[in-house]
């Protein structure tokens, strides 16, 4: 079957882990970040981690300490402790994958990243993948699936095969990626595009103007990107990118 992104995320800008502002209440991935999205008609992109009894959390990193009133690795936690887990700068917990669907119900699209849990971008995977796709399936509105782990996107492919997916992708540098050489140079070059099924890639920004990405553009590939910061270089990746994922600005809506 093939797939396509449906429209929406091509037109309508994506919140990078929602509408995030912390100094406003509005801490990344919760809910008054997705409610304030919804309010200003941005799409929504935002992250998932595993919790220790198999539920789909919505949060970003492996480990709690950066964004809420906790440490250690997230995936240590049942979900009820982690939803009674304070994100800081708000009084609110984290949520998990169930209420936010609830939260955003259709309204605009919804752009969903499964974070690596092999932790080198390997085949340890599919917990996460399985615990969301079991909130995911019965979900009616615009939605995507997307991870930096091919692995994880042909899961996708098994356990959500109606819904589009993409492979996060990026200029994988030894100063931002603890990887090995030898997976940071594999990634890189986007082998996995059609092995996984997938339609778009949302690559980095800064790394637009690879040939690779050019090629996959030219097969029908759908490209968004990460992370846009100000209008200027919104204006500068749009010469590649259909779409942006952006955060830290307000950018334009079409109409």
């Amino acid at each position: 079957m093939t797939m396509t992104l449906p429209q929406g995320f091509l037109d309508v800008p994506l919140a990078h882990r929602a509408l995030h502002d912390v100094a406003d209440g509005r801490p990344e991935n919760s809910r008054a970040a997705i409610r304030a999205a919804i309010a200003h008609g941005y799409g929504i992109e935002i992250d998932l981690q595993l919790s220790a009894d198999g539920r789909a959390m919505v949060f970003h990193d492996y480990a709690l300490d950066r964004l809420a009133e906790g440490s250690g690795a997230l995936r240590q936690y049942d979900a009820a402790t982690l939803c009674r887990t304070v994100l800081r700068g708000s009084t609110e917990g984290i949520p998990d994958l169930t209420e936010v669907l609830e939260i955003v119900a259709g309204r605009v699209p919804l752009l969903v990243e499964f974070k690596d849990q092999d932790g080198a971008m390997g085949p340890n995977v599919g917990h996460l993948e399985d615990a969301a796709a079991e909130v995911l399936g019965d979900y009616n509105g615009p939605l995507a699936v997307m991870s930096f782990n091919p692995h994880s996107v042909a899961r996708l492919a098994e356990v959500l095969p109606k819904v589009p997916r993409g492979l996060v992708t990026s200029a994988y540098t030894a100063e931002d990626w603890p990887l090995s050489a030898q997976v940071r140079d594999r990634l890189r070059e986007i082998p996995d595009y059609d092995r996984v099924g997938a339609c778009f890639i949302s690559h980095e920004a800064q790394d637009l103007d690879r040939p690779r990405v050019a090629a996959l553009k030219a097969a029908g590939a759908d490209v968004l990107c990460w992370t846009i910061r100000t209008p200027e270089a919104e204006a500068e990746a749009r010469r590649v990118a259909q779409n942006v994922t952006f955060e830290q600005y307000l950018p334009p809506l079409k109409g």
